[in-house]
């Protein structure tokens, strides 16, 4: 008997877990969601990501397990499948020790570790000598990361899935388990994956009180500042940050950006974009031609996209709602991508301990 599995969300948590699944013929799988690849709405926060990787999870804890467990995976795809829209880029990594209880210090806190995690994880690991620094800087590292261009990633994740087998549907459901009558089949769902992220706050049978959105605005430009940089906070606000990465493929360049959370404002604060704008000349001189200023910037578009972050971390787990069996995976906050093939890792296992008491109760 084939298992009937429904994922509902098609961010990058819902299409890196749809994906994980597919890869056994035995799941049949339906991805319903509102927004997909393409679409660009306020309660879609993947499209807006840079995205990276730059390791935030505290060393010990399952946010580092998870972002250890996703370096592998996007050295692959970046390696093997060029039409991923991934590549290989320089990271810098600046740390301010004044930063460290600001709310993007805290953030970024294991990031600009002298002595992180992820030296031992990421290739080409490397402390910059203090003669590379500027006074204000405490310490800082290069690395090599990948940027992933997620207008072509996201649609290429879909693709793996189709070519998978996996149905794609559009659908908005008030109460999680009605989704388990919307699988392809007909028949009903042995098992949901929940991926809605922010929106799991308001979905039936979900409501979880522990998200909040975190903010986040971005400048993407066609200028090129050549490595990916990240500073560990600015003198403009405690909820503001500085970094920028060079999508692959053609995808511009992302300049950040904040971190506010339990801001919901969907619009672009043009005071905000300025102060983006100006940090981001300050440490990358290279991105406009001299004495050219923001009015170097040759700006795509402004961006805003709201982080699923969650108190407690992620909630990746087990659940049973209105008889229906439920495995959640969402409430990533700013590190969805390059966490996704852990947490993925780990909600596929929680999906097969869900069948396998399937198989066991028909017996």
């Amino acid at each position: 008997m084939p298992n009937n599995i429904v994922v509902i969300g098609a961010g990058v948590s819902g299409l890196t877990t749809a994906y994980m699944l597919s890869q056994d013929p035995e799941n049949r799988i339906t991805v319903l969601a509102k927004h997909m690849p393409g679409d660009y709405d306020i309660e879609y926060a993947s499209p807006w990501a840079g995205a990276n990787y730059m390791p935030v999870g505290k060393q010990g804890s399952n946010h580092h397990a998870w972002e250890r467990d996703t370096w592998p995976a996007l050295k692959e795809i970046t390696e093997k499948y060029p039409e991923a829209g991934i590549h290989f880029l320089d990271a810098l990594i600046y740390n301010r020790k004044k930063d460290q209880e600001t709310a993007t210090g805290k953030w970024f806190s294991e990031l600009v570790q002298p002595n992180p995690w992820y030296k031992d994880v990421v290739p080409d690991f490397k402390t910059l000598p203090e003669s590379e620094l500027t006074p204000e800087i405490d310490n800082g590292q290069i690395f090599t990361s990948v940027c992933i261009n997620t207008a072509v990633y996201l649609p290429w994740l879909v693709g793996q899935c189709t070519k998978n087998g996996a149905v794609f549907k559009r659908a908005v459901f008030k109460h999680i388990a009605d989704a388990a009558d919307a699988h392809h089949s007909g028949e009903k769902a042995d098992v949901i994956v929940n991926c809605t992220g922010l929106s799991s706050k308001f979905l039936g049978g979900v409501l979880d009180e522990n998200l909040l959105p975190a903010r986040g605005q971005i400048v993407v430009v066609r200028n090129d500042p050549g490595p990916m940089i990240g500073l560990s906070g600015t003198d403009d606000g405690e909820d503001e940050a500085l970094y920028m990465m060079t999508r692959a493929a053609g995808g511009g360049t992302i300049l950040g950006g904040s971190y506010q959370k339990n801001n919901w404002d969907p619009l672009p604060d043009p005071n905000l974009a300025n102060r983006i704008m100006k940090r981001a000349i300050a440490i990358a001189p290279q991105l406009v031609k001299e004495g050219e200023g923001i009015e170097g910037l040759d700006i795509i578009r402004h961006g805003v996209g709201l982080r699923p972050l969650r108190e407690g971390g992620p909630r990746v787990e087990k659940d049973e709602v209105a008889g229906v069996k439920i495995v959640h995976n969402y409430g990533h906050g700013g590190f969805g991508y390059q966490a996704s093939f852990g947490c993925a890792e780990t909600a596929v296992s929680l999906v097969k301990e869900v069948l396998r008491n399937k198989t066991r109760a028909k017996l």
